[in-house]
């Protein structure tokens, strides 16, 4: 990202979509085989999250910009999203598919390398868009399973925006409105994630005996 001058609302509006995306993961945890995996994912997710957001209120109020703070955002993202779509993989089986279970080590591993030998977490973003794909896909089959097509809906929505934004917030020339455009649509599509993982978990807890995949 380039150097730019923007305020310090839009720094702090930048948590809102970190607080939504963590509180809907932390409700997924109801449907979690191992809720502490889920909350684990959370945390790893929320810290992403908060560091990104960090550095751009700390250069919007004045202070230095920290390139090794932003540089966070996508290797956790990864970390998180990762466990994530592993552990929603076990629902109905208890065990993780073959194919999985390779995929996201070997795939972080790979794009972890990447990052380093380019100087550049742009990798990462691949690795973050490839775990989050197969959770929202996870997610939509659970929903559908459950009869739940507004829920389905709402995480396909929230999948679609990720796919727009990650090029978006990876590009160099933002500008101030960009970025609020960029930031308002996040909110937007976090806020929805959190419904639907709302409506989902409780749909989970009001009946915890109904198949979610069949």
């Amino acid at each position: 990202m380039s150097a730019v001058d923007y305020p310090v609302s839009l720094a702090v509006e930048d948590y809102v979509p970190v607080l939504l995306t963590t509180a809907g993961v932390l409700l997924l945890r109801r449907v979690a085989p191992r809720p502490w995996v889920a909350v684990a994912a959370a945390a790893v997710i929320a810290t992403g999250g908060f560091t990104k957001a960090t550095a751009k209120l700390i250069a919007a109020t004045g202070g230095p910009d920290l390139p090794w703070l932003r540089s966070m955002l996508f290797p956790l993202l990864t970390v998180g999203f990762g466990l994530l779509c592993l552990e929603l993989s076990r629902i109905g089986t208890g065990r993780v598919p073959r194919w999985l279970g390779l995929l996201v080590p070997g795939f972080t591993v790979a794009c972890a390398l990447g990052a380093v030998l380019a100087g550049d977490t742009l990798p990462m973003l691949v690795s973050t868009t490839v775990f989050a794909t197969i959770t929202g896909i996870f997610l939509i089959g659970l929903a559908r399973m459950r009869g739940d097509n507004t829920s389905a809906a709402l995480f396909g929505g929230q999948l679609l925006v990720f796919f727009i934004l990650g090029p978006l917030a990876s590009r160099p020339d933002q500008t101030v409105a960009l970025q609020w455009a960029e930031q308002l649509c996040n909110t937007a599509a976090q806020g929805a994630f959190l419904v639907a993982a709302w409506r989902l978990s409780a749909a989970y807890v009001a009946a915890p005996d109904k198949e979610l995949i069949q």
